[in-house]
């Protein structure tokens, strides 16, 4: 097994994404990988390093976009004691630390312009300052970039340098969306369920009927592989080993679709005669997602296919405590 067989699909594009992914992993040239949110850009970014020569060294993967403001590059190259305040120590940068290794750059469109000139300059000569150091150290470290936005579009804004894009693009690998990926839907599903069953201590993987198929399918997938992960989870734990149907899926998934009732389908809730309070029965799947999750609201809020914020309104609104 390889490390590209964490990536799983079969679509057309996917597959032609692999195999030129596959031909970068044998080489040491810089790589820009561009890709929509959930994608799976480090995951194919770890692929590569582990079929490298490189992959029994270490990959560093670094979000540029939650460095700490006017300490990216004190993070990525390094700084002396001294250097300014607060430098008590030593820091020898994650660059250096990964010596040998992959430096793996997402949302590298985020870096201030004085980090880009850094980091051009890396590329080019392995050269590697730290603030306040006289000295220039050299650096044995492979880089793969990472982008979800036109990086075209912000060098014409001037918010990004030209020669760095040039450095970066040297073999571009644009992954696909999910919605791009015909067929893939299903194989993930099966993937996924198959993993969360296996975690969530030995339960049975839920199937889905050829109407939640096609519901499922139809779908756009704004968050791509990620989103459809979480949903699995989510299914996973509050329909375990059910054939799930249109009828189950979350409202974001089968709300344009207009699906009636199937015959014999039995619905997620059961409206009773007498009527019920909404509030209350939101309150008490927020309470339950709550409790399933030990107070992890993140982990709370993809059960219930809302994001966090929401959640953490929803809890204020009805004042529930996740202690």
């Amino acid at each position: 097994m390889d490390g590209f067989d964490s990536l799983i699909g079969k679509a057309p594009a996917f597959e032609a994404l692999l195999r030129s992914a596959r031909m970068v992993a044998a080489t040491e040239v810089t790589a820009l990988i561009i890709g929509e949110t959930g994608t799976g850009k480090e995951l194919l970014a770890q692929a590569i390093h582990a079929e490298s020569q490189r992959a029994n060294k270490a990959f560093a993967a670094i979000n540029c976009a939650a460095l700490p403001e006017g300490l990216a590059e004190s993070e990525l190259f390094g700084h002396r004691r001294g250097a300014f305040s607060g430098a008590v120590h030593d820091h020898l940068g994650r660059f250096r630390a990964a010596e040998g290794g992959t430096v793996f750059l997402d949302e590298v469109n985020e870096l201030s312009p004085a980090v880009q000139a850094k980091l051009l300059r890396f590329l080019e000569s392995g050269e590697c300052q730290a603030i306040g150091d006289t000295r220039v150290q050299h650096c044995d470290v492979r880089v793969i970039a990472a982008t979800n936005c036109n990086l075209n579009q912000r060098i014409q804004e001037g918010r990004f340098r030209q020669d760095l894009y040039y450095r970066l693009h040297v073999v571009p690998l644009e992954i696909p969306p999910l919605r791009a990926r015909e067929g893939d839907i299903h194989k993930l599903l099966k993937h996924f369920c198959a993993v969360f069953a296996q975690q969530h201590h030995g339960l049975t993987p839920a199937g889905f009927n050829a109407a939640a198929l096609r519901a499922l399918n139809l779908y756009s997938w704004p968050g791509n592989v990620r989103e459809l992960r979480n949903f699995c989870e989510r299914m996973m734990v509050l329909l375990p080993g059910q054939i799930i149907t249109p009828q189950n899926l979350p409202f974001n998934i089968r709300g344009d679709l207009n699906l009636p009732p199937e015959k014999g389908e039995k619905p997620l809730i059961t409206l009773p005669e007498s009527g019920l309070e909404l509030d209350r029965v939101e309150m008490e799947l927020i309470h339950q997602a709550i409790a399933k999750t030990k107070g992890n609201r993140a982990k709370a809020a993809r059960l219930l296919g809302i994001s966090r914020d929401t959640l953490c309104y929803r809890l204020q609104k009805y004042t529930l405590q996740t202690n």
